[in-house]
């Protein structure tokens, strides 16, 4: 695997517990809304190239070197959105993030009190939501989901998973 490869992919399988029968429900990716603000700063950044034929030789240089900061700011959000995963199992829920360091905050499905599917008007009209997780523990890695496509059918999803599991009522085969 590649340099860019492996920079790109955050390797979710490397995180399962295989010997366990542990398997994949949803990998979660964030909605195409999450990558909005990266492109507008390298549509900046574009813009700021675009006027460096009209300025004076001598001060050329700053807007290169700003366009230069601001295409490498936005292309750093946008690996780190890409990168970002929220990972629904037969056992828990995992959240995957970060680009040089990596960040794994886990929770086992027995942990899930509450799940809050938050849609604002705008992520109403435009298919996405954030998760809210409430656990029985004070403080956990894994709490806020935000920008995740079809929240409705991905909390249908985790709901069936822990009711399948037998951790909520009698188990469902």
């Amino acid at each position: 695997m590649g340099l860019i490869a492996s920079m790109s992919d955050p390797n979710i399988a490397k995180h399962l517990l295989r010997d366990e029968g542990e398997v994949i429900v949803d990998e979660v990716k964030h909605h195409w809304v999450a990558y909005v603000r990266p492109v507008l700063e390298a549509v900046v950044a574009l813009a700021l190239l675009a006027i460096t034929p009209f300025i004076a030789m001598g001060i050329a240089w700053v807007p290169i070197v700003l366009a230069g900061l601001v295409l490498l700011h936005a292309a750093w959000a946008g690996l780190g959105e890409h990168r970002d995963r929220f990972v629904v199992t037969n056992m828990r829920v995992f959240r995957v993030h970060g680009v040089l360091s990596q960040n794994l905050a886990t929770m086992p499905l027995s942990r899930i009190l509450d799940i809050t599917v938050v849609k604002p008007l705008h992520g109403r009209i435009l298919g996405f939501g954030h998760f809210c997780f409430e656990s029985a523990a004070q403080e956990q890695g894994l709490r806020d989901i935000r920008y995740v496509g079809k929240p409705d059918q991905r909390d249908l999803a985790i709901q069936r998973v822990v009711q399948r599991s037998g951790l909520r009522g009698p188990r469902v085969n």
